[in-house]
């Protein structure tokens, strides 16, 4: 997965959007104006996802190239190192996962008002 593939992916999430709130370089998705995904676009070698807690741990454990969050709270986000060696559908399920956890948490009115933007979740 290279960067684009990543950005496409992302934003490929009903009403993900992007943004560079942080400097230029770090490329930002959020649905319902939080965030489920960021990396660095100048090269792209890692993107962070949010994770359920017990799941993050497993993941780490598993696999080396899973890591503790990078500038985030490390207990809900994990660092996933893109070099090749996991598959990209290991890859976008991570995304997935975070954007699901993203979601699920949001205040019943940002949910109603997503359902009613993209349809049933």
């Amino acid at each position: 997965m290279d960067v684009l593939e990543y950005r496409d992916f992302c934003l490929s999430m009903p009403a993900a959007t992007e943004c560079t709130p942080f400097d230029e370089d770090t490329l930002v998705f959020k649905v319902a104006g939080k965030m489920f995904s960021y990396a660095g676009m100048e090269g792209f070698c890692r993107f962070c996802v949010k994770c359920d807690p017990d799941r993050a741990v497993e993941l780490r454990e598993q696999h080396p190239e899973v890591t503790r969050g990078v500038h985030s709270n490390s207990m809900h986000w994990n660092t996933v190192r893109v070099d090749g060696t996991l598959p990209d559908a290991f890859l976008r399920e991570q995304i997935r996962h975070s954007y699901d956890c993203v979601v699920a948490k949001l205040p019943r009115a940002a949910k109603e008002a997503l359902r009613q933007e993209i349809g049933a979740i």
